[in-house]
């Protein structure tokens, strides 16, 4: 998709709070109302209030009504604004709505609109440029995370993040299933180990030359998640192929990161593995060694990214020195879900600055996070008689706090400040489409933290 500046073959315009109405078309301007006029050449979207949010998801209806016609370029004017956010948010919307997954289907999408003619004297391209990074970016990552699980295997994952680090100029080293076993890392070698398709650890590294920052991210990347011999049922087993959207969600981030060119050093650590069943599948009741040489009693196979994320959490500490900030992305807990509901990720950890500021820099870029606090009481719950830890907590409550507090036993005393932990179960795959997002992968999480490192 291409922006120019000119005119285009039907004009567009953004209707606030029914500031425009058509009540000839049943069109009151309200939020989430379409009205197109093809023999007039116009379109109209309407929103309640200017935002972000509202912004990306106005321009994506856009596109995504325009498809029915054959116009190939639309034409309008940008929010009279300089706020960054929202015109970022105008421009990605355009790319966002655009996408369509079809790479299975026989029939291909239709991409009618080819221009976007903005109506304005000012000068877009910087902002313009950006969006373009950010939204394909986002599109990327959905992708990889809609694909299915026979092609994205752990291996292809780690063949995906090397053609990103070529293209890129990033370091990039991945280690296999012989790699993690013989250097201590039992936690994730055991999720992996019953699968044909082996493990793999992936380091990628940004690194441009007088960094002001210093930070790692870190994804879960069950590449599929069957449950292993705690096997899901079947209608859970479905859109386990979403599994691994934190590592490639923090595959999308380091993306972007390095095409803006941000002057922050960036570690992304991706842990891949399938979690499947065999004759050699680690089972309940086994205890476990992590890299730090804490012991894990496992109660539950089907609570494996937790065990993926500890090793992966243990070799970045090792590996990497004097980071500011380290952050791991998941879909850990149907228990996030169940609290936030589908498009709220949850946000865990022990600096409430951090936190607090990743959830107003989400509301900045239209996504919504929300701090879920540990107590005192959670602790207890994870105790085991017969190792250090538990992988499942005592209690069926709160899944989501104790899974995250779980991963707070691998992150080093010195850390802890620096820690944030993100459950991105909800938004990172909905069945259904839901403002600017399609059905499937969302791409959730790479708009809000390429802000949140930018602002460091």
């Amino acid at each position: 998709m291409e922006f120019i500046k000119g005119k285009g073959q039907i004009k567009a315009e953004i209707v606030v709070n029914g500031s425009k109405k058509f009540e000839e078309y049943g069109f009151n301007g309200k939020d989430g109302e379409v009205l197109v006029l093809p023999d007039k050449k116009r379109i109209y979207v309407g929103i309640d209030e200017i935002n972000s949010e509202n912004l990306k998801t106005a321009t994506a209806k856009i596109i995504k009504a325009l498809k029915n016609y054959k116009f190939e370029s639309v034409e309008i004017t940008p929010p009279n604004t300089k706020d960054k956010d929202l015109l970022l948010s105008f421009f990605e919307g355009f790319i966002l709505g655009d996408y369509e997954f079809d790479k299975y289907k026989s029939e291909k999408a239709k991409h009618p609109i080819q221009k976007v003619a903005i109506n304005s004297k000012r000068d877009f391209e910087d902002v313009i440029k950006e969006a373009k990074i950010r939204a394909n970016a986002i599109c990327f990552v959905r992708d990889i995370i809609n694909s299915m699980p026979d092609e994205i295997t752990p291996a292809k994952l780690a063949a995906i993040a090397e053609e990103v680090a070529k293209e890129n100029k990033l370091d990039c080293k991945i280690y296999d299933e012989e790699w993690l076993r013989e250097n201590g890392y039992g936690a994730f070698y055991a999720v992996g180990k019953a699968s044909a398709n082996p493990p793999r650890l992936i380091h990628l590294t940004y690194k441009p030359k007088n960094p002001k920052k210093k930070i790692v991210l870190v994804g879960k990347g069950l590449t599929y998640d069957s449950g292993g011999l705690s096997l899901k049922p079947s209608d859970y087993m479905v859109t386990m192929k979403s599994d691994k959207s934190g590592a490639v969600t923090v595959l999308g981030i380091i993306k972007a990161i390095s095409e803006l060119g941000l002057d922050i050093e960036v570690h992304a650590i991706l842990g891949a593995a399938e979690n499947m069943i065999g004759g050699n599948a680690y089972k309940p009741d086994d205890v476990l060694k992590a890299k730090n040489g804490k012991t894990i009693e496992v109660r539950n196979t089907d609570a494996e990214g937790r065990l993926v994320l500890a090793d992966c959490l243990c070799y970045a500490q090792e590996n990497i020195k004097d980071f500011d900030k380290i952050m791991d992305f998941a879909t850990l807990t149907g228990a996030c879900v169940v609290g936030l509901g589908e498009y709220t990720a949850g946000v865990m950890g022990f600096n409430k600055n951090t936190i607090q500021k990743a959830i107003e820099t989400g509301e900045k870029r239209g996504e919504h996070f929300a701090y879920l606090p540990f107590n005192k009481y959670l602790p207890k719950l994870l105790k085991s008689n017969v190792a250090d830890i538990c992988n499942i907590a005592s209690s069926r409550y709160g899944g989501a706090l104790t899974a995250g507090l779980f991963l707070s036993n691998f992150i080093e005393e010195e850390n802890k400040d620096k820690w944030t932990h993100f459950d991105i179960a909800g938004p990172a795959f909905v069945e259904k489409e839901w403002g600017y997002n399609p059905y499937g992968a969302s791409g959730f999480g790479v708009d809000t933290i390429v802000s949140l490192l930018q602002s460091l």
